[in-house]
């Protein structure tokens, strides 16, 4: 029963972890920006490899592995996000332009170095 009860758990958490892996995906490929296209990528990819992560800590039957596993999950919950910041961060500082139609750009306009030694 409860072997049986595993592997539904697990394949729930397998299919939705592809889903959101297919989600993320799709992001990449569809969005406009280099900015939406990170966001997709780094959220829906992080749920998703996080749900596959925890089906096989459920179905594991090692506890090295099921630690892993769970160590997997916190360790790209913890710097996934925070890469994904940084590198939107780096390209709009590289001066990648928003998409056309975005409606606010809330980063704050840093006049360059090369201005302040001309005035």
């Amino acid at each position: 029963m409860i072997l049986e009860a595993q592997n539904y758990i697990s394949g729930f958490l397998i299919v939705i972890g592809a889903a959101f892996a297919l989600v993320a995906a799709i992001g990449v490929i569809r969005l406009p920006d280099i900015y939406s296209r990170m966001h997709a990528a780094s959220k829906a990819g992080t749920v998703g490899s996080g749900a596959m992560l925890i089906a096989l800590a459920v179905v594991s039957y090692d506890p090295a592995t099921t630690l892993r596993a769970l160590a997997a999950v916190a360790f790209i919950m913890l710097t996934a996000p925070v890469s994904a910041h940084l590198l939107a961060k780096a390209a709009y500082a590289v001066g990648y332009r928003l998409w056309d139609k975005s409606i606010l750009d809330e980063m704050p306009k840093v006049p360059d170095a090369d201005s302040k030694k001309k005035s």
